[in-house]
């Protein structure tokens, strides 16, 4: 039951009878009435849910973007429905204007629709709708909560996108357009041509050579068909904020647009995330629907407060691939957890696989180091010169192991992992 603005109205309208006649009996009358007519005006509201609800699935958005979810309210009785509804969410879907009024004919449907906004990476929920229905007088009425389900999922926003033309570009260069007259480890065979001054004399085909009767030298290209694994780390260390959002968020990014470049250059990529369990693998995804498969595969994903267990994702990486790869670990270069737990996994999987480190570095830590105004400032500069040393310290012993670190802030990660890719690509180290 709720009662209106007009019920406090026909209360407050009681002070004229009692200054006309001032005495307890009226003041009692006046109260037996008020709460008789609201009696008989809730019963006369029937029933609230005499409606029936249904949620149209609503299709998954980028975060950032806007969407609607839409009820259809059915009558099945034979009296008109006047009232409002409430479609309540979780504060992060950012739904504005929730409540909506209710006017739906006897044996008629209606649409109401409720415009979100999420705010928030992953899953938002609906969590009740609440129906209220008036009553002849206006004095109030009946109200009823009842859950239909319902969700709408905020994928990764992909801002690092805008960066993908320009290494497109630099791929086109590299995959045969131009092709790149190089000898070494993991470069495939490209064509034949005739020799010129400068050509390296290690490419001559002398078979061919003696066949045409003229010189002739082998191209090569940059391998495709390589394998990429990227593990991203959902422990604690993922949880922390760097700027407006976690540091998972960042290498959610960096990983989306390695994907995408890789899956133009041919390259096939697989992803486990995980901290202590494996919470999402993507594997064996065509180029047509990867980037879709990880968009879905990570929004759900959240930080969870726990050290991650490099051996068990060690472990799920050599079930994924056997052979070498690329191996990306999108993880916090922080010197307790990589020491404790990451290291002695490293030193076996770099036998095994070209591994490259992502990290997020935080701008902040930087930015405090030149900040020494006053004695708290030279505090904070102090701790930021020992953090960047202690990063120093552990980035050369996973450097000792074979293994490429690249670290940079969330807006520079995305890219300069796409360059240290490009860069192993031309040189054959896939």
């Amino acid at each position: 039951m709720f009662v209106t603005g007009r019920y406090f109205g026909l209360v407050l309208l009681g002070a004229v009878p009692v200054v006309l006649s001032p005495s307890y009996a009226t003041v009692l009358w006046w109260v037996l009435a008020v709460l008789t007519l609201l009696a008989l005006d809730v019963l006369s509201a029937g029933q609230p849910l005499a409606v029936e609800l249904t949620r149209l699935p609503v299709t998954p958005i980028r975060l950032g973007e806007t969407t609607t979810s839409t009820l259809l309210v059915h009558n099945p009785g034979s009296r008109r429905f006047r009232g409002t509804l409430k479609d309540s969410w979780q504060p992060s879907a950012g739904a504005g204007s929730p409540v909506h009024p209710l006017d739906v004919p006897a044996g008629e449907r209606r649409a109401v629709t409720t415009r979100l906004h999420p705010t928030r990476r992953g899953d938002r929920l609906a969590i009740r709708v609440t129906v209220r229905r008036n009553g002849i007088l206006g004095l109030g009425g009946r109200q009823r909560s009842a859950s239909t389900g319902g969700a709408v999922r905020a994928l990764p926003p992909f801002d690092s996108r805008k960066h993908l033309p320009s290494r497109l570009a630099r791929l086109r260069q590299l995959d045969g357009r131009s092709a790149v007259r190089i000898r070494g480890q993991g470069t495939e065979f490209d064509s034949l041509r005739d020799y010129v001054e400068g050509d390296d004399v290690r490419s001559i085909d002398w078979r061919a050579t003696a066949r045409r009767r003229s010189t002739v030298v082998r191209t090569w290209q940059p391998e495709r068909d390589r394998h990429i694994v990227m593990v991203l780390d959902t422990s604690r260390t993922s949880a922390a904020r760097v700027g407006d959002a976690p540091r998972l968020d960042a290498s959610m990014d960096t990983a989306l647009l390695l994907a995408a470049l890789a899956s133009h250059a041919g390259d096939r990529v697989d992803l486990i995330a995980g901290d202590r369990a494996v919470r999402r693998r993507v594997v064996n995804s065509s180029r047509s629907t990867l980037l879709n498969d990880l968009v879905n595969g990570m929004a759900p994903l959240e930080p969870a407060l726990l050290e991650a267990d490099w051996p068990l994702l060690s472990a799920e990486v050599t079930k994924i691939s056997r052979h070498r790869a690329l191996l990306v670990l999108l993880t916090a270069l922080e010197p307790a957890a990589v020491e404790e737990s990451l290291l002695a996994p490293l030193s076996v999987l770099a036998q095994r696989y070209r591994v490259v480190i992502a990290s997020v570095t935080d701008p902040a830590i930087a930015a405090m180091v030149d900040e020494r105004e006053d004695l708290r400032q030279v505090y904070h500069a102090a701790a930021a010169v020992r953090t960047g040393l202690l990063r120093e310290r552990t980035t050369a012993a996973v450097g000792r192991l074979g293994v490429d670190v690249v670290a940079a802030d969330p807006e520079s990660l995305p890219a300069a992992l796409a360059d240290h890719y490009l860069m192993l690509k031309s040189r054959g180290l896939l």
